[in-house]
């Protein structure tokens, strides 16, 4: 799984890129504070690698909990900037630190 940011100069916007390797897969979502856990969201478009790949825009300056729904299971990224404990699933989520 892999993260990539792009800051913008111009707006206090970053552009997170979400890539997950999930060949297998029928369906990957991600899901967050972002977009107030909406499991409803559009997923993300798989490529012919077999990566599920989707750009989300992002105010900096916050930090946002996450988590991937890869066919129906939640799942954290390995690469989260950190993880913090979430009492209402009883699990820990992935944090995006912008």
């Amino acid at each position: 799984m892999a993260i990539t940011k792009q800051y913008l100069k111009t707006k206090p916007v970053c552009k997170v890129t979400f890539s997950v390797p999930a060949e297998d897969a029928k369906e990957v979502k991600v899901v967050g504070t972002f977009n107030n856990w909406d499991t409803k969201t559009k997923g993300l478009k798989k490529l012919k690698s077999g990566i599920f790949k989707g750009t989300v825009d992002l105010e900096t300056g916050n930090s946002y909990e996450f988590k991937y729904i890869i066919d129906g299971k939640y799942v954290n990224d390995s690469e989260a900037d950190a993880y913090l404990w979430n009492d209402f699933a009883a699990a820990e989520n992935g944090v995006l630190n912008l």
